[in-house]
């Protein structure tokens, strides 16, 4: 299977104001955040790149619209992506959610956490890490093990779908950090996925696309190995 970067979209005008903004519309970047956007391209630049897939909000797109239009790739929009639907919780000021019992459930047993006429983050990681894996499947029988693509989505979203690559249930996805602009690389394989970064703010990323298969091998000896190393990777 091949190996994808989840990227978490730039600082939006709603991350410093202290309000749950979740699906509302028309959430774009900051100053910051189109920063980070504009960065990317040069960060990613030692990557190959076959496909872009971003959840439909408009943060999302515009992170990577300069990487798009640097590669000359179209942004697949896929809904299965989009940010939690937090339902009544929308729009509300952190300050007083904090105040809602629901808030406790949120933080210590996440996966039975419903938002009052929204989804439930059980939902959310089961629709996320289907359309994950979809993408991954369809990429990987068009372009190949070796491909690498990226997906553009958002910080809980990420968190689901990692906490599922790590084998750990969803109570523990709060764990995880992270960041605007981050990016967090998993390489899929037969039997189990692969975390190959998390949170990563400006680390070299060129070692994250796997190297291609020698001329010689054998047919199916180019395949990646399901296998995890013993003793730990070299680095190479």
């Amino acid at each position: 299977m091949s190996t994808v970067i989840l990227l978490r979209h730039g600082k939006s005008t709603a991350n410093g104001s202290g309000v749950l903004a979740g699906r509302t519309p028309k959430v774009g970047l900051d100053d910051t955040g189109r920063a980070q956007a504009a960065a990317l391209v040069e960060r990613l630049a030692p990557v190959p790149i076959a496909e872009l897939v971003v959840s439909p909000m408009l943060r999302c797109r515009q992170t990577v619209a300069k990487l798009a239009e640097a590669r000359g790739l179209d942004k697949i929009k896929e809904p299965g992506l989009s940010e939690v639907d937090y339902g009544e919780w929308t729009g509300r000021a952190l300050k007083d959610l904090v105040k809602e019992p629901l808030w406790r459930v949120v933080q210590a047993h996440p996966s039975a956490a419903v938002f009052p006429g929204g989804e439930g983050l059980a939902e959310m990681q089961a629709r996320s890490v289907a359309a994950v894996r979809a993408h991954d499947a369809r990429i990987t029988e068009k372009h190949g093990e070796n491909a690498v693509w990226l997906l553009c989505s958002h910080g809980d979203v990420i968190k689901a779908i990692l906490a599922d690559a790590l084998g750990q249930h969803l109570d523990s996805f709060q764990r995880i950090v992270v960041d605007p602009a981050s990016v967090s690389v998993v390489r899929y394989t037969e039997t189990r996925p692969f975390v190959l970064r998390v949170n990563d703010n400006g680390g070299d990323l060129a070692g994250i696309a796997p190297p291609p298969p020698k001329a010689k091998a054998k047919r199916g000896k180019g395949k990646q190995s399901s296998d995890a190393v013993v003793g730990g990777t070299t680095g190479a």
